[in-house]
């Protein structure tokens, strides 16, 4: 099995370990250099077991380097500061590992050695009683690229789109349709539709200021929750809602398509998916003594040493008057998730605000076993998208920015920037490529942040082509392109097996090839971690040590044609994984910017 240059050096170090006597558990801490006056590597773990074992860690660390069978992977090892051991690999080595990577091994995924499994990942999760705004932003990139990666990982991922489709806000909605259409079907109001949010703020209306409507609208929710019971009326707000929800939903789809993610309605999974589960997520609590009445609010407390609540927070799962809580329905989901869909992992990609509600969530799931005991449970929290002036987005007379605007706004902006850098594209050209922008600009300016904290949306700083935004990987891949069209056209064919050798011969040609070859560790750390970020720091340093190597070294130009061939196919192979690596972010390459 081929191995990451990781795990080869981590079982060489070993070895050496083992020899100078240091205990199996001591970690070696093979990190990779900060700096090329330290090498490609350097192995700290030497330090912590001199102390433990109370020798001079220099000392411990000249030892280890003798004992080190270097083989033909590491060229240099060197003792610095007080007992870091300094690795730099062999550039025969390096470049040979290189030129393997290719689509077949995932250009190094492969060698990680993967424990494949199947994740379950919750993303956007929408409420379809509204459009959707800027808020779902957030989710829906991030758990998008998530989804992508862990495929890249090999695992069997599943995507659910948790919509909200039940509850209250459906009730006033079927009741202002209802008012508006004199009890007939939703065909003669199409048009008030149109406009989601117009229409919810109009319902929302009635419903604060008119109490006779307000009964109504609840009424609507017994008899939607319990529609067989009621007969023609049943049937009638049944159908109501189902015209909402669809109508809503394709609304949802079209954003989706827009920003390039993977979701459609296939992978819905609302609320009202499991809404005659949730009895019996009720029953099994009590029959497991897990319940404690409150109010007469049935409820899950917890021990002030769990810290997953306060007093006045417990979880829910049933109200006073017998209604369930969307607490419930995710308990139901989870259930399914584990014991149907037999996930091993579950992903729920939610904004920070929800923390409290997924620990005692996930607490009560593996109390229940409606969790198995080994299922790793995953809040990926997220923090809020800021406009400009470090305040939540909110439209000139306050109210939410939607999803769509945002997108339409962003297009425009592109088009000014593709029309300025292209004049000669006509113009159904410029607004394809300003598509392609805006849709990047958006996704990476959002997934090359930490994911953890807030951040400001800048429409200016995203589409510039300096720092570490798309439209300067993107550019980089144009170069990339522009430069193996002029060799295609030079005659030179680099699939040909005379041409598939790399020679490492100035520091940044090592360096460019030493970049390529920690893909794999970008994307292991991504996985896991559940970070995009990570990928986007590795790509835009990718993209950083292509351009000093570009400016430094001659490629076409270069008289030695063994060279020639060599720096091609290093450029070429950062353009597959520059490539590979902006797909795993649901980001579109472009050939010309």
């Amino acid at each position: 099995m081929k191995q990451t240059i990781n795990v080869l050096l981590e079982n060489i170090i070993r070895q050496a370990f083992n020899q100078a006597l240091i205990p199996a558990d001591y970690p070696i801490l093979l990190t990779e250099a900060t700096k090329a006056e330290f090498g490609d590597y350097q192995a700290n773990g030497v330090m912590k077991a001199a102390k433990l074992l109370g020798k001079n860690p220099r000392d411990l660390a000249a030892l280890v380097i003798e004992l080190i069978d270097k083989q033909d992977i590491i060229e240099k090892l060197e003792v610095a500061g007080p007992g870091f051991i300094n690795v730099t690999l062999a550039d025969a080595f390096l470049a040979s590992f290189v030129e393997q990577l290719n689509s077949d091994n995932n250009y190094g995924v492969n060698y990680l050695n993967h424990d494949k499994q199947t994740v379950v990942v919750d993303y956007s999760s929408p409420n379809l009683a509204k459009e959707m705004h800027v808020g779902h932003l957030r989710s829906t990139v991030i758990g998008d690229a998530l989804y992508r990666i862990l495929s890249y990982m090999g695992d069997r991922v599943i995507r659910q789109n948790h919509v909200g489709d039940w509850g209250t806000q459906f009730g006033m909605l079927i009741a202002y349709m209802q008012e508006l259409n004199g009890g007939n079907e939703h065909q003669e109001f199409t048009a008030e539709l149109s406009d989601l949010e117009e229409f919810y703020r109009k319902a929302k209306t009635r419903y604060d200021t008119d109490e006779e409507f307000q009964k109504r609208a609840r009424h609507c929710v017994v008899v939607l929750q319990n529609s067989q019971e009621y007969g023609e009326e049943g049937q009638q707000v049944y159908r109501y809602w189902q015209d909402f929800t669809q109508i809503s939903l394709t609304h949802c789809l079209q954003i989706y398509a827009q920003l390039g993610a993977l979701l459609t309605a296939h992978d819905v999974a609302p609320e009202s998916m499991y809404n005659k589960e949730l009895p019996a997520v009720i029953e099994s609590l009590e029959r497991q003594q897990l319940l404690t009445l409150s109010d007469g609010a049935k409820c899950i407390f917890f021990g002030a040493e769990e810290q997953l609540a306060t007093s006045d927070t417990p979880f829910i799962v049933q109200k006073q008057d017998g209604g369930f809580l969307y607490a419930t329905t995710d308990l139901a989901a989870l259930n399914y998730r584990c014991h149907v869909l037999n996930a091993s992992r579950l992903i729920y990609v939610v904004d920070a605000r929800q923390s409290l509600h997924f620990k005692q969530l996930f607490s009560v799931a593996k109390q229940a076993s409606f969790a198995k005991a080994d299922t790793e449970l995953q809040h990926i929290e997220f923090g809020t998208m800021m406009a400009e002036d470090g305040k939540p987005f909110k439209t000139r007379t306050g109210g939410t920015v939607k999803l769509i605007d945002l997108i339409n706004e962003a297009q425009k902006r592109a088009l000014n920037v593709a029309s300025s850098k292209n004049s000669d594209l006509d113009d159904n050209a410029k607004q394809q490529l300003a598509t392609t922008l805006a849709i990047a600009a958006i996704k990476y300016a959002d997934l090359s942040k930490n994911r953890s904290s807030d951040y400001i949306f800048s429409f200016d700083k995203m589409l510039s082509f300096d720092g570490n935004t798309a439209p300067y990987l993107l550019y980089a891949y144009t170069r990339i392109k522009s430069l193996l069209t002029k060799v295609s056209e030079l005659g030179l064919d680099l699939n040909s097996q005379a041409n598939n050798q790399i020679i490492l011969v100035e520091a940044i040609e090592h360096r460019l090839a030493l970049t390529l070859a920690r893909f794999s560790d970008s994307i292991a750390i991504t996985a896991k971690e559940c970070y995009p970020h990570y990928l986007c720091q590795y790509l835009y340093n990718l993209s950083g040590v292509f351009m000093q190597f570009y400016e430094n070294c001659a490629v076409i130009k270069e008289s030695n044609s063994q060279l020639v061939n060599s720096r091609l196919l290093l450029v070429k192979k950062v353009g597959e994984i520059l490539a590979t690596g902006l797909n795993l972010l649901g980001i579109t390459t472009v050939n010309r910017m």
